[in-house]
């Protein structure tokens, strides 16, 4: 079996358990062309986000930046935050996640049931996205600090290299026939981290970032939205991980659309996944009938959707935003059933 493929039938640590996630044949065209989704919520904590924890946490202990007993302090919607969480328990450290109330109760919970303090920057019942003020208190607080860091997954090179592998794992486990990569881009590291070294494997590919209307990566015009954990919020900069050069093409989901088909696949398939993924789903959906014969594309799913059943799956929540448009769920519904029958 490929190495990249296996794991040891027992292991000692939960981050051993990291990788190795499966490949789901979403839907194919009667040309051959065919959707794969690469499932990360199969990893602990159910995201991708926790490899380039690791990795950023384990690259500052090699440059002697963090010790024994020592603090981890990072700025997060949720995800970065649960792995850095579990990752700071398995090592003995202290981890302060700063956060806003835009991210899902559930994250929030989670992080704090595996040990973390909570730092808060915005008030109950603000729902808006703090992304600048969390990053900056971060910054204040780690300043000076003995055996305390600052991971800053924006601009932190590590947390791309902790995406490296999934490049293995899509080579080994398709072959090296890979035509397009489709992912979200928020801090840019699993996109553009994947790209970069699967690019050294696969030279010809066609890689496609999506954030959600009202993120800046891409260009304007900004306002609101609520895919969480992605894009770039209006007074936040874009990470230095976004690699522009990368990414071949840059396109905008909005909140309804990509919730409904986080909905769909949910109604359709029996399989859960997140808010945003939803967003980089919808837009394969709508490119794979017009692609040339025998198209294999991958999507990054990078979280799945047992965090969002109070929101993305909460038609209370839902309507309370205006986030629900009957004819889009149709539309959604009708195109994922032909080809799934297809």
């Amino acid at each position: 079996m490929n190495e990249a493929l296996a794991r040891p039938a027992v292991v000692s640590r939960i981050s051993d358990l990291i990788g190795y996630t499966p490949l789901l044949e979403l839907c194919r065209t009667d040309n051959g062309s065919r959707l794969l989704l690469k499932l990360e919520m199969y990893n602990p904590t159910g995201t991708a986000k926790i490899r380039m924890a690791r990795q950023m946490v384990l690259d500052a202990e090699a440059r002697g930046q963090l010790r024994p007993g020592g603090r981890i302090i990072e700025s997060t919607s949720g995800n970065t935050g649960l792995g850095l969480a579990v990752i700071a328990a398995e090592r003995g450290y202290t981890f302060t996640a700063v956060v806003d109330n835009h991210a899902c109760a559930d994250k929030l919970r989670g992080m704090k049931a595996l040990g973390a303090e909570l730092i808060y920057v915005t008030d109950d019942g603000t729902e808006e996205l703090a992304t600048a003020a969390r990053e900056e208190l971060a910054e204040q607080m780690a300043c000076g600090q003995e055996n305390t860091i600052f991971t800053e997954q924006h601009n932190n090179p590590s947390n791309a290299v902790g995406y490296f592998p999934v490049a293995h794992e899509l080579h080994q486990a398709l072959g090296g026939r890979i035509d397009i990569l489709i992912g979200a881009v928020g801090t840019g590291g699993c996109l553009c981290g994947t790209t970069r070294e699967l690019r050294k494997l696969i030279p010809d590919f066609t890689t496609i970032g999506v954030e959600p209307k009202g993120s800046i990566a891409f260009g304007g015009p900004a306002h609101d939205y609520y895919q969480s954990g992605t894009g770039t919020p209006e007074g936040a900069e874009i990470g230095a991980l976004v690699d522009f050069d990368l990414i071949d093409e840059g396109v905008k989901v909005g909140d309804i659309e990509a919730f409904a088909t986080a909905r769909a696949i949910a109604r359709r398939t029996g399989v859960l996944i997140g808010g945003s993924a939803g967003g980089v789903v919808h837009e394969a959906l709508t490119r794979l009938a017009d692609l040339p014969p025998e198209t294999t594309m991958v999507a990054l799913v990078n979280d799945g959707g047992e965090k969002y059943l109070d929101t993305v799956f909460d038609d209370d929540w839902m309507n309370a935003r205006n986030l629900i448009d009957p004819a889009v769920d149709r539309e959604i519904d009708e195109t994922l059933a032909k080809l799934r029958r297809d």
